[in-house]
């Protein structure tokens, strides 16, 4: 049994999809401070420089969705898409961001490439609507408590708001409590919908809620799902990273340490390769 390959999804300068290099979403979960996010994007856009893959650098200006009010959110959007506007204008990369207000979607999309719908929110028609309008990639991660056909309907709010450039995130489903599972059927059953497919190989190993006031994780597991994901099929990969992820202001268990991104990743290329 074959499954159709979807059709790439391109801004003109990024290409996602069949016939083009492996997507690389890479960075930070929250902007700490500028001297530490454009370290991270500095040494990222080094050790990646000379691999076969297009990468974009990922920092959230403010997180909503944290376990606890006391958890750090991020310096807020004006603070933060200033900071992404220096990775941007200095080292010439591209920027994926987290929207979770109707209101923040176009003044995000004047700095970020590609404008990522969290996972929690995934139904919410306005905030899709609204990042579709600003015509910037789209890249909504599929909730963990939906099923893979289930993207049908997000996947139809974007494009019938005149955006055809829309992907998906695989990042887990919920098994039990504080779990998350990967069933990698739903990587070719997606792609075979149409839309190109990134997986998120460190939320998948998160444990939400798994610490009480915080999310626990498992970053040992990242290489075997990323690993996997590749051999499955993938239009791109996911990676929270950090240089000490032991001193993450958010998602330190499932971050993988920066300095194991390139050895996976050309372990990821020779699978690709291997496959054809």
């Amino acid at each position: 049994m074959t499954h159709a390959l979807p059709a790439p999804v391109s801004d003109g300068r990024i290409h996602i999809g069949p016939g083009h290099p492996l997507l690389v979403v890479a960075g930070l979960c929250i902007v700490e401070s500028a001297e530490s996010t454009l370290r991270h994007a500095a040494a990222l856009k080094k050790d990646l420089a000379d691999l076969p893959v297009q990468f974009v650098f990922k920092a959230s200006y403010d997180k909503a969705n944290r376990s606890s009010i006391k958890s750090h959110r991020g310096p807020g959007m004006e603070a933060g898409l200033a900071i992404l506007k220096r990775v941007k204008d200095e080292l010439g990369l591209p920027i994926l961001t987290d929207v979770h207000e109707v209101g923040h979607c176009d003044i995000a999309a004047e700095i970020a490439d590609i404008l990522q719908i969290p996972a929690f929110l995934c139904r919410q028609s306005d905030l899709l609507i609204a990042a579709a309008k600003t015509g910037r990639i789209v890249n909504v991660k599929k909730g963990q408590f939906l099923a893979p056909t289930d993207i049908v309907p997000l996947v139809q709010k974007v494009r019938d708001s005149g955006n055809p450039r829309v992907t998906i995130t695989e990042r887990g489903t919920s098994f039990g409590y504080h779990t998350l599972v990967n069933d990698f059927r739903a990587l070719p059953i997606m792609r075979g919908l149409g839309v190109p497919v990134i997986f998120d190989a460190t939320h998948s190993v998160q444990q939400p809620g798994g610490h009480g006031d915080r999310s626990g994780g498992d970053r040992t597991m990242v290489p075997y799902l990323a690993r996997a994901a590749a051999a499955v099929g993938v239009d791109g990969l996911f990676f929270e990273v950090h240089e000490e992820p032991e001193r993450a202001l958010s998602d330190r268990d499932n971050a993988l340490k920066l300095t194991d991104l390139r050895p996976l990743l050309e372990q990821v290329l020779r699978i690709q390769s291997a496959l054809g």
